[in-house]
């Protein structure tokens, strides 16, 4: 029974595909759009990942990866990478997508969903993308800060009760340590661009 469940989950594995660099919903459609040109059908499209019926031919993954790549997607092999991009996508969807969950606890909502010691996944993280997980969740607030100010509909009490911050002070504490400047300025000025949400 229990080599069953193995088996089992392995050929789930298989029939799971992880892509770097989809950070927001037009790239699950633009993905699966292309999964569909080329004659897939998959049974979802998530950030940074894909469930397909059917496990591919080693000529239909070539295929894809190169449409994907020019794209500027990228297929995931690399258990350490998919672990590295499954960190990334629930931090923006959580943050970009999910925000009134903000108050949880990051590092147990990151080990819950990833079924891994927060330890490991965040040394590993810091390993490779040469930042911690704390940094990189803190730019995902900042850019979401500065999409919510140029959109001008919410005051800063209300865009720092809505992404968890303990007041207006630290916010902004926050946003300017890592912009170099205050909301309001940020404002004044927003001809500054945003980064896309891959280049965070």
């Amino acid at each position: 029974m229990f080599s069953k469940d193995i088996e089992r989950t392995k050929i789930m594995a298989d029939k799971k595909l992880y892509i770097k660099n989809m950070v927001c919903n037009r790239c699950i459609m633009v993905v699966r759009s292309e999964l569909e040109k080329l004659g897939i059908e998959p049974l979802s499209v998530e950030l940074g990942e894909v469930t397909l019926s059917e496990n591919l031919t080693p000529q239909q993954k070539e295929q894809l990866g190169g449409t994907l790549e020019s794209l500027g997607f990228s297929l995931i092999d690399d258990k350490k990478a998919r672990l590295i991009e499954q960190v990334k996508n629930l931090i923006i969807e959580l943050v970009h997508y999910n925000n009134n969950n903000l108050k949880i606890n990051l590092s147990d909502y990151i080990s819950e969903k990833l079924h891994h010691d927060y330890n490991y996944i965040s040394n590993l993280f810091s390993e490779v993308e040469g930042t911690t997980i704390e940094k990189y969740f803190i730019a995902q607030k900042i850019e979401k800060v500065k999409e919510l100010l140029v959109y001008d509909e919410l005051t800063l009490n209300e865009i720092a009760f809505n992404l968890n911050y303990s007041s207006v002070a630290h916010l902004s504490a926050q946003f300017k340590k890592v912009t170099g400047l205050t909301p309001s300025h940020f404002k004044q000025i927003k001809s500054n661009k945003r980064k896309p949400l891959d280049e965070v």
